[in-house]
């Protein structure tokens, strides 16, 4: 059996929107055996073992797995984690950043998430790791529009805000990572 697709997606805290964005990817790409794609998170500035924020769990699909939410704990964004990754997914460009400021050897593996939506549009026909090296080699410039807005301690309406633009475009990501173009 070929080596799973790691996808990992990162924000600052690992509580808000990279946990959004690994569960719903989950929930979209459903078994990870059958998929071929397995999907984790951790925060440029986390503290290991925390929950998901309270704010964020409402927002989260139905379809979750039952216990995802609550089994979730934050962790902390390492150079080991980020060399298990065969593909970064930031929620903002500044976290994007921080990562290439001190590991620059990964610029084709780390993308704002809206930026990769936006790459893979352009390259049509291409899933998995061959979408992932394509993308690598020819990405669309990190924009303020790419960016996830975010909602902590921001309330309700920007929890759901933040879930909605992560759901809109992993549904666009997730099929073509796990070849369902």
């Amino acid at each position: 059996m070929p080596e799973p697709l790691r996808v990992l997606f990162v924000c600052t805290a690992n509580i808000c929107r990279s946990p959004v964005m690994e569960l719903v990817a989950r929930d979209l790409a459903g078994d990870p055996e059958r998929s071929g794609v397995e999907f984790s998170s951790a925060g440029t500035h986390a503290r290991d073992g925390h929950a998901i924020n309270t704010d964020m769990t409402p927002t989260l699909p139905p379809t979750l797995a039952p216990g995802g939410a609550d089994a979730f704990r934050s962790r902390y964004l390492s150079a080991a984690v980020l060399a298990d990754a065969d593909l970064v997914l930031t929620a903002e460009s500044t976290h994007r950043q921080h990562i290439l400021d001190d590991h620059p050897q990964l610029h084709r593996k780390v993308f704002t998430l809206g930026q990769f939506e936006a790459t893979i549009a352009e390259l049509p026909g291409l899933s998995g790791r061959e979408l992932v090296e394509a993308a690598g080699r020819r990405r669309t410039p990190a924009s303020p529009a790419h960016d996830v807005a975010d909602p902590y301690r921001r309330g309700t309406a920007a929890a759901e805000t933040a879930t909605g633009t992560i759901t809109a475009m992993l549904s666009v990501v997730v099929p073509r990572l796990v070849g369902e173009r």
